[in-house]
Order: structure tokens, then C-alpha cells, then sequence
């Protein structure tokens, strides 16, 4: 699979390729605050095939956590690039699906974190659900 991405205000751009390792929506508590209450979609890619091509994103980790994950956004428009979880997904690089600039590429395999599900949250038919990361 190969796409290219970019920020809303267009000052990031980035390519990637590769075999996709996983394709989750998430519904952790702290994914509902990146995505503004809804789960956070993200397609994972090996590391190696992901490379940004215009502008350099600002990091963020939490300092108060054992694992925090590392997420990447624009400095312009706060667009959320992608995340780093190297402790559960060692080398793959989670992008965001809103960045794509064809997210239509993107479907599911399955839903992580449900037991922070809203009411109003939606989950696609017939994909495996985890209350937690799936072992």
C-alpha cells in the first residue's frame, strides 16, 4: 500500500508505504481527547516505510507515564499526524486516517479499548472487539 498525507493548513506532507500491520479504531479515553471525542482511527505501518516530505511535525509525550505515547502534530493547525506506541507496536508508525489524503483506502480490522466506548460512538459490523489490547 502506498499514500501520501498531509496537515489541514499543508505546511506537513509525508508518504508512506508499506504492508499494513494493523487498521484499529480506538477508543481509549486519551484517543477521544486527541480526536475530539471520537475513537481515533489509524492505519499502522512499518516505520521504515513512512517519511515526511515537506515541514517538520512537534512531538508530545506525556511525562507522567510509565509507556507514553508519542504523537506527532503539525505546529500551525495542531492536525495529529501520527502516534508511536514502540512498547506494544515496536516500528510501526500509527498515521491518522484524517490526514490521508485518500482515507478511503482505510478499513478496519478491529476495535481496541471499548471498555471507554461512548454511547455515541459507532463500531463497524462484523470486526473483532476488544475491551483492552488484544493479547
Amino acid at each position: 500500500m502506498d499514500f501520501t498525507g498531509g496537515c489541514y493548513c499543508g505546511d506537513i506532507r509525508y508518504k508512506a508505504s508499506g504492508d499494513p500491520a494493523i487498521n484499529l479504531q480506538c477508543h481509549c479515553r486519551e484517543c477521544q481527547y486527541i480526536a475530539g471525542g471520537s475513537p481515533n482511527v489509524t492505519i499502522g505501518l512499518p516505520a521504515a516505510g513512512f517519511e515526511y516530505t515537506q515541514g517538520t511535525p512537534k512531538q508530545f509525550k506525556r511525562d507522567d507515564l510509565d509507556n507514553p505515547v508519542i504523537r506527532e502534530f503539525c505546529g500551525n493547525c495542531g492536525t495529529q499526524i501520527l502516534s508511536i506506541a514502540d512498547f506494544a507496536l515496536p516500528d510501526i508508525k500509527l498515521i491518522k486516517v484524517g490526514t490521508m489524503d485518500d482515507p478511503s483506502l482505510f478499513s478496519p480490522d478491529m476495535a481496541i479499548f471499548t471498555v471507554d466506548q461512548q454511547t455515541f460512538h459507532q463500531i463497524p459490523g462484523g470486526i473483532p472487539s476488544f475491551d483492552r489490547m488484544p493479547g
